[in-house]
């Protein structure tokens, strides 16, 4: 079926004008939609959802259309502009969230006109806002029940499950490879009882249960094409419960890493302490005091803790035949781990620092 027809199934009204591919996400497909609704051209986005990622589609859309609700109306309380400042899923007709035709699975977004998104932050303050509006968005939900949501993917950031996982496949070491990365493999052994520190204050009640975006890459945020100012947070797929530490930590790994994430040259990885602080700076602007005294002092461990999961992550990979992460040549999963380790160690170099910066709103 074509796209023209499954904006068909849509609650969307106009002349059908043209689709393209639009994106550089790598998960769901993604086309961009033009109607022609009274002369004037209008667009949405259309997605495919991918169902080997996201395998309960009904609760993935259950998330997303509460949460984004729940947005538009602290949103529009405050007098801002929700269909700018975070996204609005389009009905089917019959007024479901999504449409399923077969194995296919379809939902669609109105288009934020005038917004640009940016994979790498080479313009000054794009970074600061960047962590404004993840910390917005957390702000704007402090107050929503994050119990109430699904889990859209188990355990995705139970760091210590990740360690287990890491640990089975060192000892099943299906390739052979084991003895290679002895140094790689002692490095996260040594760290072992700091893969619990952010589960066990979840599980104790020291650490708030918050709703997570868990994907907060730059390119996860719209600006305003003009001021350069961040609009809204999108790709919501991820949103699950969690520790908002997290969040922080996956942008510090991903935002103020020097090096590229599989640079093979670990002497040119480091965590950017301007960066870091550009970012913090922002975050914490945008929770306007949302944050406990626990939760601020946790935001270094969590930048530590994502950086060591990914790297175990990749090393898992590696040892188990690269069948997770999508590679270019045989190396480049231990490429990947390497980085990641060594910006472990340079933040554990810089640790007092880190907490210095992100030590108070």
């Amino acid at each position: 079926m074509g796209s023209k027809e499954i904006v068909n199934r849509f609650a969307v009204e106009g002349d059908f004008i043209r689709a393209e591919e639009y994106g550089s996400g790598h998960i769901n497909r993604t086309e961009l939609i033009e109607l022609s609704q009274g002369g004037q051209a209008v667009r949405y986005i259309l997605q495919r959802i991918n169902t080997q990622i996201f395998a309960n589609v009904s609760q993935l859309m259950e998330n997303i259309v509460s949460v984004t609700s729940f947005l538009r109306d602290k949103i529009r309380e405050q007098g801002g502009d929700p269909d700018r400042e975070t996204l609005q899923v389009i009905q089917t007709r019959d007024g479901g969230s999504y449409w399923k035709d077969g194995a296919d699975h379809y939902r669609m977004y109105r288009f934020v006109e005038g917004a640009a998104s940016y994979d790498a932050a080479k313009e000054p303050g794009i970074l600061y806002e960047s962590g404004k509006a993840f910390g917005r968005f957390q702000q704007l939900l402090s107050d929503y029940p994050a119990d109430t949501l699904h889990e859209t993917i188990v355990d995705f950031h139970n760091t210590p499950k990740r360690f287990e996982t890491f640990c089975d496949a060192v000892e099943a070491d299906r390739c052979g490879r084991a003895a290679s990365v002895a140094q790689e493999i002692s490095f996260i052994k040594e760290r072992k009882s700091e893969t619990q520190a952010l589960t066990g204050l979840l599980e104790n009640g020291e650490l708030p249960l918050r709703v997570v975006h868990n994907d907060t890459k730059l390119n996860n945020v719209l600006f305003d094409k003009n001021t350069k100012k961040s609009l809204c947070v999108i790709d919501l797929d991820t949103v699950m419960p969690g520790t908002l530490a997290y969040d922080f930590g996956d942008a510090i790994r991903f935002g103020a890493n020097t090096a590229a994430e599989d640079e093979p040259d670990v002497s040119k990885v480091s965590l950017d302490l301007e960066l870091y602080r550009q970012y913090a700076s922002g975050y914490l602007s945008g929770c306007s005091g949302s944050l406990t005294e626990k939760e601020l002092e946790m935001l270094p461990m969590g930048a530590k803790l994502m950086t060591l999961e990914c790297g175990m992550r990749f090393l898992t990979d590696y040892l188990s035949g690269d069948t997770y992460f999508r590679i270019h040549h045989k190396r480049q999963n231990l490429d990947r781990c390497r980085t990641q380790l060594a910006l472990v160690a340079d933040m554990e170099r810089k640790w007092e620092q880190m907490a210095r910066l992100s030590a108070s709103e």
